[in-house]
């Protein structure tokens, strides 16, 4: 224990002089704005700071500190138009629409906002005291996964998708099913062979992932706010008069913040698996672990649990990716594999001798990751009413702005039009889908979870030879297949015998 408070007073007074706390608050309010964007997200805000950083000659440890501020910056960016416009602002902010939307759309933009933010906040701090008491002893469990078990985990992501499914299962499946179809387009990696893309060479690299969630939220959440307004509806809603949850709304969703950080920071640790990962399990977790006590709950509609527990899990799952990157070597998302691209500028390369060698920079951004977080909570609460005031711009003005700036990210990525004109496409049909009551989430889900399943499960046949048994060998696999059988068939069991229940006893 002496030990870790030793490394600790080496990170905070790294982190806590005069230049390192500017860099961070800094990164914070760029992180911030980068997540209000729909189609930048933080891979694109760390790629575009590395060559400033850099050219600015900034100590190695500060660069990490600006890089790691602005990643978990536009995590809490990512939810603002989620909540607000129902346009995630990146990857990790899908599963927020689902009740962020909502309960804007009731008054409660401000309460949304604030509560996003503090269970951002918790999950930042959960994550962090477990890469400070955990880090060696969660990178060698992380070992144990290889391509058998992250295909599994990702069949276990999917079972969790059940929860979303609703009333209407095999529409939730039909979207699903889509989305794997698209993540499909383009050339096979280990073959060559051009797949669904209809001798367009526009379709060879796929069709990227910010096209899909911008088409299908923003251009489909514009297109039906679009036909409110000329059917004469208003789309402006008035926001409460508090700007910030009160301790009542903290409590009742206290639990479901706390379990979230905890399977938020165990995904993190993954390699590769992701915040958007992380976010689906917990959400789909607290969906599940609610409605079983309370059948009542309203999941979807306006529950303050299905805010906070994705929120919780994605800012959890964002610091838990700096495990395997900073023990092993081995970067726990995309962002964290562009920041041990920007290590190399400096000669530095991450993994085990690190926490020896240079003491300075892992215990100083572990502290900084804290403090960044500390800062946008000061920083995002009193905000709350500026973000809230997008609501009432009116529709006329805000259909076109929206538009505007979602077809200027989307345009960044290729700088082509024809990412134009699929983002209208895509949308189009996704308006239509919505017309027709086809959930948004699991084709989302589909789209990100798809490849990763598909580049897992190629990788631990091709080591085998085409072996199918080895999806099943190893203790974790196995533990991940059980797992995903109990989530499909324990509720659905429960809710059977609560309809038999019901039956025998209409009274009750």
């Amino acid at each position: 224990m002496s030990g870790i408070v030793d490394h600790l007073s080496i990170g905070f007074g790294v982190a806590f002089s005069l230049t390192n706390l500017l860099v961070a608050a800094i990164g914070s309010f760029i992180g911030t704005m980068v997540g209000v964007l729909p189609g930048l997200g933080p891979i694109n805000g760390v790629a575009m700071l590395i060559p400033i950083a850099f050219a600015m000659n900034l100590p190695p440890e500060t660069a990490l500190i600006l890089l790691a501020a602005v990643y978990v910056g536009a995590e809490y960016g990512g939810r603002i138009t989620s909540i607000l416009l129902n346009v995630p602002g990146e990857a990790s902010a899908i599963m927020t629409t689902l009740d962020g939307y909502p309960l804007a759309r009731q008054g409660m933009a401000n309460v949304a906002l604030s509560l996003s933010a503090a269970s951002a906040f918790v999950g930042a701090i959960v994550s962090v005291t477990g890469i400070i008491l955990l880090a060696p002893m969660l990178a060698k469990w992380a070992l144990a996964f290889g391509p058998a078990e992250y295909f599994v985990l990702m069949v276990f992501a999917f079972c969790c998708l059940t929860s979303l499914l609703g009333k209407q299962p095999i529409k939730g499946v039909l979207a699903a099913m889509i989305g794997l179809g698209i993540a499909t387009i383009g050339v096979d990696s280990n073959s060559g062979v051009y797949r669904y893309t209809f001798d367009s060479v526009h379709l060879s690299d796929g069709i990227d992932f910010v096209v899909v969630v911008i088409a299908l939220f923003a251009v489909a959440e514009m297109l039906e706010m679009l036909e409110k307004v000329t059917g004469g509806q208003s789309v402006e809603v008035q926001s409460s008069g508090r700007k910030i949850f009160n301790l009542k709304e903290l409590a009742f969703t206290w639990w479901s913040i706390v379990r979230s950080s905890l399977v938020g920071f165990g995904v993190g640790v993954l390699p590769g698996a992701g915040a958007s990962v992380a976010a689906a399990v917990a959400y789909s977790q607290e969906k599940r672990i609610i409605e079983n006590k309370d059948p009542d709950a309203k999941f979807g509609k306006g529950d303050m649990r299905g805010l906070v527990a994705p929120e919780s899990a994605a800012t959890a799952s964002a610091i838990g990716s700096f495990v395997p990157m900073l023990t092993l070597g081995v970067p726990g998302s995309g962002t964290t594999a562009v920041m041990m691209g920007a290590l190399t500028l400096y000669n530095i390369t991450p993994g085990p001798v690190l926490f020896d060698t240079k003491p300075e920079l892992v215990w100083g951004l572990i502290a900084s990751l804290f403090i960044a977080n500390v800062l946008l909570f000061i920083m995002n609460v009193p905000m709350v009413r500026v973000f809230s005031k997008v609501l009432s711009v009116p529709g006329w003005l805000m259909v076109p702005g929206i538009l505007s700036i979602s077809f200027i990210g989307v345009y960044a990525i290729n700088a082509g039009t024809f990412d134009l004109l699929l983002v209208v496409g895509i949308g189009t049909i996704g308006y239509f889908l919505r017309k027709f009551g086809v959930p948004m989430a699991p084709l989302v889900l589909g789209v990100v979870l798809g490849d990763m399943m598909e580049q897992n499960l190629r990788r631990a046949l091709s080591i085998t030879d085409g072996n199918v048994s080895v999806l099943f060998q190893s203790n974790v696999s196995i533990g991940l297949w059980i797992a995903a059988l109990a989530v499909v068939i324990v509720p659905q069991s429960l809710r059977k015998l609560r309809q038999r229940r019901k039956a025998a006893n209409p009274a009750a």
